[in-house]
């Protein structure tokens, strides 16, 4: 009998050799195309932007104004200073998106949107209704016990109108899609397969909240609601197993805070009027 010639599927280790490659071909959100050192490159440079490019953006006004130092603690003091750094962060948010696309498509091999995982992943408005009435709920009981201190945000907020629109036309439209492709995107989808789940949830929660806690320390109860809601937005990454749903709690979040940061003005005015105190300010991520 003619002895049968080996197929490519014939041994274990052949499969094993197919199965990699057509993963290689179609990357998931759990099996990305990126390592975990890079990925740690890609966060590491989003760090330096932020602080860089709001510093090289507000350079020429302190030179025009024949200021050879200015201390962060004067920029916080000068309205038009606050507004150059906040401007300086839109080209950083758009250099941290184009790096993470040459990572994630692998130089336009692969699709950006297909990688990270831009499907419902089983969750409904509903889901997200639930998240976020739990979520504030928590934060009005922190916040009642543990009153939320003066920070450099709440400084900026307080510097100028200007300052307040920027801020929260950032927060909606530019930071949720940013932080998550970074986040939830490149960070988890890479560490869940080198380090595991639980340990990926861990360290994806812990290095948002580093790069936050300048921005809101002393306040120690808004830094807690910060690592509250990166483990919440990072659990729904891992349960949808895609990256859209965070964008859109983080989106939906930022954005009710926004409008109640703009409208803050008119609310202080109503609740004088009806002698029902004033506002308290919101935080954003």
């Amino acid at each position: 009998m003619q002895n049968e010639q080996p197929n490519e599927y014939s041994t274990p280790e052949l499969k094993e050799k197919v199965t990699a490659s057509e993963s290689s071909n179609h990357p998931t959100p759990d099996n990305p195309p990126w390592n975990s050192l890079a990925a740690l490159g890609v966060w590491l440079a989003s760090v330096a932007f932020i602080v860089l490019l709001p510093l090289i953006t507000i350079l020429p006004y302190i030179l025009a104004n024949g200021v050879t130092t200015m201390d962060r603690a004067q920029m916080l003091n000068d309205p038009n200073a606050i507004i150059l750094s906040i401007i300086g962060t839109i080209p950083a948010h758009i250099l941290t998106l184009l790096l993470a696309w040459f990572v994630v498509t692998k130089y336009n091999r692969f699709s950006f949107k297909e990688t990270l995982g831009w499907q419902s992943g089983g969750f409904r408005w509903w889901h997200y209704i639930l998240i976020l009435v739990g979520f504030f709920a928590v934060a009005n009981v922190v916040n009642y016990f543990i009153p939320e201190q003066d920070n450099e945000l709440l400084r900026i907020l307080r510097s100028s109108r200007t300052a307040v629109y920027i801020v929260a036309f950032m927060a909606t439209f530019t930071a949720p899609i940013v932080e998550e492709v970074i986040y939830r995107g490149l960070l988890y989808s890479a560490f869940q397969r080198t380090f595991g789940v639980k340990s990926a949830v861990v360290i994806v929660t812990t290095l948002f909240a580093v790069v936050h806690f300048p921005q809101y320390y002393p306040s120690f109860s808004t830094i807690f609601l910060i690592c509250l809601l990166s483990l919440i937005l990072t659990l729904v990454r891992v349960k949808s197993k895609n990256l859209l749903p965070c964008i859109i709690l983080h989106t939906i979040f930022n954005g009710l805070q926004s409008l109640v940061l703009i409208l803050e003005p008119y609310i202080n005015k109503l609740s004088e009027q009806h002698n029902a105190g004033t506002f308290v300010g919101f935080w954003f991520q």
